[in-house]
């Protein structure tokens, strides 16, 4: 008996030993992850020579709250703000709407060619983006979309990544359903919207997600398609702070504060349909 309580014993602290070296780990993650947050936030309510202080001043003293209102007063950031909602909710809905189709397509049926149109799209995501952007421009000049909201939304409402990841949430789904939804007389275009789609609503809530969060800190297509202000967005709206003189980092940071609130805001309502579809995916 006590041979197998020293063996418990011993387990038990190997046990122990290890979920505190797990933890501690997990821990450290955190903090280094969290750390060029809470400096930004912390720089976003110092002073100019508190910011550029060195060894750096971690705590302001006394915080300067007059930062945020001067920083959204420095430029038209309520235009900024509107423009980048407007762009991020139009082009993530129109990247839900196209990707959702094509996906089930690619997942679902069978025709000649199949397997070569997905390796052609999957191939266009190893083209870095700044080649496209000669050819692009090109384009919208010739559309006469230049300085306009087209230009911003159309190019973005498909995208092969939202129709790669539904299209593995939509493979998940038996065939069994549509053969028997088919015998009870549903046809295809009704079975993937009332059937398929509710089935795989988290791999929409991570397509959108994303698209959400590129469309809202997109800068280089913006800055390169318009010049006109009232067409700029957050990300852009940010240079305004870089001046030839120097940089104003605590206004700068506290609009870059104010920039990141609305992605947090939406991916506390959508964590729970989010964090489902990574595990769904086996997205690292």
């Amino acid at each position: 008996m006590s041979g197998h309580r020293v063996r418990a014993d011993a387990y038990l602290l190997r046990r122990g030993m290890g979920l505190v070296a797990v933890y501690g780990l997990l821990l450290l993650t955190v903090v280094v992850m969290a750390m060029p947050l809470f400096w930004m936030i912390t720089t976003s309510l110092k002073d100019i020579y508190q910011a550029l202080r060195i060894p750096p001043q971690w705590i302001p003293n006394p915080p300067q709250w007059g930062n945020y209102p001067a920083a959204w007063n420095a430029a038209p950031f309520g235009i900024y703000f509107w423009n980048s909602f407007f762009l991020a909710i139009t082009t993530t809905v129109g990247d839900v709407i196209t990707s959702i189709p094509a996906a089930y397509v690619l997942a679902k049926m069978t025709f000649l060619g199949r397997g070569l149109l997905l390796s052609l799209l999957l191939g266009t995501l190893m083209i870095p983006g700044q080649m496209l952007l000669v050819p692009s421009f090109i384009l919208i000049n010739r559309l006469g979309w230049y300085n306009t909201y087209w230009a911003l939304i159309i190019p973005w409402t498909a995208g092969v990544f939202g129709i790669f990841l539904l299209r593995q949430f939509f493979k998940t789904i038996p065939d069994e359903l549509w053969d028997s939804a088919r015998i009870d007389g549903c046809s295809r275009l009704r079975y993937m919207f009332q059937i398929a789609v509710p089935l795989v609503r988290p791999g929409i809530a991570t397509v959108a997600l994303f698209k959400f969060v590129g469309s809202w800190n997109a800068f280089l297509w913006v800055i390169i398609m318009t010049d006109k202000v009232g067409l700029r967005t957050v990300p852009v709206g940010l240079r305004f702070f870089m001046m030839d003189i120097g940089t104003d980092y605590p206004r700068l940071m506290a609009a870059a504060t104010m920039a990141i609130v609305p992605v947090l805001i939406l991916f506390a309502f959508a964590q729970r349909q989010f964090i489902q579809g990574i595990a769904r995916t086996g997205i690292k």
